[in-house]
Parts: structure tokens; sequence; C-alpha cells
């Protein structure tokens, strides 16, 4: 068995426009839901061995946030290559982790995420920013994965959390 969390950017701020997309950081509402989104990973016993993260900055942000939420420090490798990538290179990166990691979390940019997890799950779910979803699959090897085969177990927006989360 094996999860992949499948996490987007928390929202970004276009207040600089001298900056590059990949060098825009988050803005005051994508530092608040980060965090809360990591919190409620927690609630729910999600626990990432390993986060591959795009190495855009809002990206970067989004997964020290989260991860700080969820209390946890996991291993984390950043990949200019999830930055703008679609859902088959991202497969691809996904298939390059060992099989004795059990769970993982990617942490990047639409389309291209939403497409992944209606590609893996057969369910068309939006990806707004900062939305996880978590899907299962029955196999031994993340080499393994194909279209169809995930089972989406949850998928959480920042905006249907309770506050209080």
């Amino acid at each position: 068995m094996k999860t992949l969390f499948v996490l987007r950017h928390a929202k970004s701020s276009w207040d600089h426009p001298e900056l590059s997309d990949f060098q825009r950081p988050l803005n005051p509402r994508g530092k608040r839901a980060a965090p809360r989104i990591g919190a409620e990973m927690t609630a729910r016993g999600y626990e990432p061995k390993l986060v591959l993260s795009s190495s855009a900055e809002r990206a970067k942000e989004t997964t020290r946030l989260v991860l700080e939420g969820a209390g946890i420090e996991p291993e984390i490798r950043f990949d200019r290559e999830i930055y703008g990538a679609a859902a088959n290179t991202l497969l691809y990166i996904v298939a390059q982790v060992p099989s004795n990691v059990g769970s993982v979390m990617i942490v990047g940019h639409n389309p291209g995420f939403e497409m992944l997890v209606a590609g893996l799950t057969g369910e068309s779910r939006r990806m707004p920013t900062a939305a996880l979803a978590a899907i299962e699959f029955e196999t031994e090897s993340w080499d393994q994965l194909e279209a169809g085969m995930g089972v989406l177990k949850d998928h959480l927006v920042p905006k249907e959390l309770k506050k209080s989360s």
C-alpha cells in the first residue's frame, strides 16, 4: 500500500511585478492556509515520509509552513522539474521514489496537479490553492502507478475546513 498526498501551493502574492512567476512568495492568506492544512493532516493521521516540492518560492514556503503546522520533519527534496510539469512528468517523478517509502507528498502547481489527481483516480477534483488530495494505491512500488489505479481517500480545501482547525 502506498499513499500519495498531492498538495497545491498556497495562495501567492502578485504585489511585486518585478518578480518572475518562479520567485513569487505567498500572500498573507496563503501563509494562514498552509499551516491549517498541515494541522488537519496531523489530525487525520497523515504523515508523509518524503516530500517532493517544486523549487518555486511559493511551493517552498508552502512546504515549510504545512510541515510546521503538521509538526513533522520528513525528508524534503526540491525539484525544479515539478514547476509547470504536466501530469505524466509528475507521475514519472513519483515513480523514482524508492519502494521502501510508503507515503509521499508532492507540492506544486496547477494545471498539472488537477490532471494528476484525475488521471490517477478517475475523479475530477478542483485543486484550489493549498488543497490536498490523499490517494491510496494497492501496490508495493511507486513505479507501478498507472492511470485509474488510485483511490481518492480525502480532498481537503482550506475554505472548507472549520476555522478552529
